[in-house]
């Protein structure tokens, strides 16, 4: 059994927004994550705590490296320099603003100082350990660290991570003029109206270095732009409000139990996949289906080559905030959640299920085919592959209606509405590319408006 709704994520719903969601909701049933420097616990000031994001485990800067007793040198936007072992050290790091606290991903510890990393996922343990030819340094039991920004914490395992000089992050290139064979044709296409243009851009929200730099045309047609279009600016997400938001809206209010609402066969799996990754059977019993299989679906493994955080959408983003432009939403993040809230127990159910299918059948060879598949349909700009996976869930009535019709009527009438503006304006519009074709695709429903759609 493939699982059909997850092969549709990367190209309808936001860059990361489920990356996001998972580990703020299971923030609710877990304990937080513990740093160790030499066995020695690290103690965050209040409220300051790793977290992950879109499934990097991020620490506190200047709080850890205290607690290494290692001194800040420098820091860039894309780089840190430190003073270890009596020698300077930069490595390339992008650094997160979360409530007024940098944090950078815990690989970043180990590259600029050689300490290995470690995870205990039984109990949630990051072990920082100095390289042998480094004498142990000890932390200072009773001074903690001193942030005072309160941050949000999570639940999501990180990665193993040991030095690697191949795992360096760098930040995302710059403008090129290269051909595209250095990247991917992709798809885009130019609408023209009463002055203004739209370029719309079909995203994959998941993507590696492999895709960049991007075509020349791209890059042009962005540079022309005064604004940004897209689903929904994931950075401006935080893992303490999708918490809050999720707790609103994924818990029964009603009195019901989330047995009360799947099969006895489904309930026994999914309390079979949660003593199987040390939680308790009945964690998420006060949860709805959606919620719970979000949650579980962070257990699978995923193709580590590929991350939310190369997406073509988040891409543009960090761009538009370079560039200082106008970064709108054609949704949120509340209706795509709500859209996930208001399905029916029975579909609910189905994906629950299907989620928990695979992580009893796991196939790695699999994962890598279906990614690796969506990553060659979008280089190669291949309209039929796409239109064959768009219409992959037409077979579903429910879930195609509101993932995709519902919403690309909603996207549509916003683009129009651009069309239709004065001011000569320019729009960059970039969604997830299954929202382009087909009959109900925004094309087609622009062209049934009289607009001439043209791929560039």
């Amino acid at each position: 059994m493939k699982n059909w709704h997850k092969k549709m994520l990367s190209l309808v719903l936001a860059a990361g927004l489920l990356a996001t969601a998972s580990p703020a909701m299971a923030a609710t049933a877990s304990q937080p994550l513990i740093v160790k420097v030499n066995d020695q616990k690290v103690q965050y000031s209040k409220g300051i705590a790793p977290t992950v994001q879109q499934k990097v485990t991020m620490v506190p800067l200047r709080s850890t490296l205290q607690a290494m007793k290692i001194q800040l040198s420098n820091v860039s936007k894309d780089s840190i320099t430190v003073i270890a072992n009596g020698k300077s050290v930069t490595v390339k790091s992008k650094l997160a603003k979360i409530n007024g606290t940098a944090y950078v991903p815990i690989r970043t510890f180990a590259e600029l100082t050689g300490y290995t990393v470690i995870w205990n996922a039984k109990t949630r343990t990051i072990q920082l350990t100095s390289p042998p030819a480094t004498p142990t340094l000890p932390v200072e039991e009773n001074t903690p660290p001193v942030d005072t920004t309160v941050a949000p914490t999570e639940n999501t395992a990180p990665t193993v991570v040991t030095p690697d000089p191949s795992s360096t992050i760098t930040p995302t290139p710059a403008p090129s003029t290269e051909t595209a064979d250095t990247g991917g044709r992709g798809f885009m296409w130019e609408v023209q109206n009463n002055g203004n243009t739209v370029y719309l851009v079909g995203s994959i929200h998941i993507a590696n270095e492999s895709f960049y730099p991007l075509r020349k045309e791209y890059e042009q047609a962005f540079a022309e732009a005064n604004y940004l279009g897209v689903e929904v600016d994931i950075t401006q997400i935080s893992d303490e409000a999708m918490q809050q938001r999720v707790l609103e809206i994924g818990e029964y209010k009603d009195g019901s139990r989330l047995q009360d609402h799947l099969s006895t066969y489904t309930y026994a799996k999914l309390g079979k996949a949660l003593l199987a990754n040390d939680w308790k059977r009945d964690a998420l019993d006060h949860f709805k289906p959606w919620v719970a299989e979000m949650i579980v679906s962070s257990f699978a493994p995923s193709d580590p080559e590929y991350k939310s955080a190369d997406g073509i959408d988040l891409h543009f983003i960090q761009k538009a905030v370079e560039r200082k432009i106008t970064v709108m939403e054609l949704e949120s993040q509340d209706s795509q959640l709500m859209m996930l809230n208001n399905f029916s127990d029975e579909l609910q159910e189905q994906m629950l299920y299907s989620t928990l299918y695979d992580l009893d059948n796991p196939n790695q060879a699999d994962l890598n085919e279906n990614t690796d598949e969506a990553a060659e349909m979008w280089k190669t700009g291949d309209e039929k592959k796409l239109l064959e996976l768009t219409n992959s869930t037409a077979g579903n009535e429910e879930y195609n209606k509101a993932m995709l019709i519902d919403r690309n009527i909603g996207m549509a009438q916003k683009i129009d509405g651009y069309l239709k503006s004065g001011g000569n304006q320019k729009y960059f519009i970039v969604v997830g590319a299954a929202h382009y074709l087909g009959n109900d695709g925004i094309i087609h429903l622009l062209e049934k408006k009289g607009y001439t759609v043209t791929r560039k």
